[in-house]
């Protein structure tokens, strides 16, 4: 089957995921996942940048090898660091970091640094950052997130007028964000100003994703009481395979440069100044096309479910379901809800699809000569 195909069956309910149906699972899934990412914040130390831990950087520039080790070795000699980092600045250029030097230990890894790489004194430039800027950033990405949260609750409360789809997309959002971050605190990646930027960037995206399908549950469910062939949790469930197809490729065409990034100039040409910002972004959108189906939509479901006109309306359409499969011709059925049905099963027919032998033109009778 083609994309296209599958597209179109999605859409029109021939083919169908039961994601609202198996949320207790996606559920499970994202708790647990939440719940190592909030351990490893305890138990593990972060690998964080120097923007955040304070010390001193050299930057050599004009260099004509990018022999990281001539670097490790200067270090563990005049530096009296034994776990520098170390990064290339483009094609002749050279980072590293290490702990706070005094001054005697700066000059003496500074020319030692350009007798190692073969440059000029003056092409080696070094630099003190101290903790408390870093302390500051995290400071004001954490007062910008919570800011960030409650903006977008307050105005998807006034979009979509329910409570509901904010708690829903709101839950997909922290989810995303302790999970970003849980995967560079578990596998010990270097955290820095940069990485919280990206952070920060993706839940834009994160809420995109969500507000799409969110939009098409509400176009699905806006008559909801109006019929009986579709309870709430199966509407919205339609809604979310019917943007399947979309998301996945909004996602693909969004993933695409950014694993660009990472491939040609990272690992390629060794820009390691675009690995924090790419890296970052790469793993956030990932999680976030993955939360605005499995987490966001089932989420808000699941409270919308628990109101009482919904409820009531779901109750109802089991007891018409069960009075239909237990009395073929509907005499059983009231009269209300015997036309609510017909009324649907006339509006709901698509085109192309098979309108029933009733609907055939009739032919009159010819006797035969």
């Amino acid at each position: 089957m083609s994309m296209y195909t599958i597209g179109n069956d999605l859409y029109s309910g021939r083919l169908s995921f039961k994601i609202i149906q198996h949320r207790k699972i996606w559920f499970g899934i994202a708790g647990v996942i939440v719940l190592i990412s909030l351990l490893s914040f305890v138990v593990k130390t972060p690998n964080l940048g120097i923007e955040f831990r304070g010390g001193s950087q050299f930057t050599i520039s004009g260099i004509s090898n990018q022999n990281q080790q001539l670097a490790y070795d200067v270090i563990a000699k005049e530096g009296n660091d034994q776990a520098p980092r170390v990064s290339n600045l483009g094609a002749s250029g050279m980072r590293v970091q290490t702990v706070q030097l005094n001054n005697e230990q700066t000059a003496a890894v500074k020319e030692a640094l350009a007798k190692a790489y073969n440059v000029p004194a003056n092409a080696v430039t070094s630099t003190f950052v101290g903790p408390s800027w870093g302390a500051d950033i995290m400071n004001k990405a954490i007062r910008a997130m919570i800011v960030f949260m409650v903006a977008v609750s307050l105005v998807l409360i006034i979009y979509f007028r329910s409570w509901t789809i904010a708690v829903g997309a709101s839950g997909a959002l922290l989810h995303d964000f302790i999970v970003t971050l849980g995967v560079y605190w578990i596998l010990g990646l270097e955290i820095t100003p940069a990485t919280i930027i990206g952070i920060l960037t993706i839940m834009g995206y994160s809420l995109y994703d969500t507000v799409v399908v969110f939009d098409k549950v509400r176009e699905n469910t806006q008559q909801l009481n109006k019929q009986l062939r579709y309870t709430y949790e199966e509407s919205a469930n339609l809604a979310i395979n019917q943007t399947l197809i979309r998301s996945l490729n909004t996602s693909l065409t969004g993933l695409l440069p950014v694993l660009s990034v990472l491939i040609i100039g990272v690992w390629i040409f060794g820009a390691d100044t675009l690995r924090d910002l790419a890296l970052v972004m790469f793993v956030g959108m990932l999680l976030s096309t993955i939360s605005s189906i499995f987490i966001a939509a089932p989420l808000a479901v699941t409270l919308g479910m628990r109101r009482p006109d919904i409820k009531e309306h779901t109750q109802h359409v089991y007891e018409v379901r069960s009075a239909v499969s237990s009395d073929v011709d509907g005499s059983s059925l009231s009269k209300n809800d015997s036309d609510m049905l017909n009324y649907v099963a006339e509006h709901e027919r698509q085109a192309g699809s098979h309108q029933g032998v009733k609907a055939q033109p009739k032919r009159k009778n010819r006797s035969k000569r």
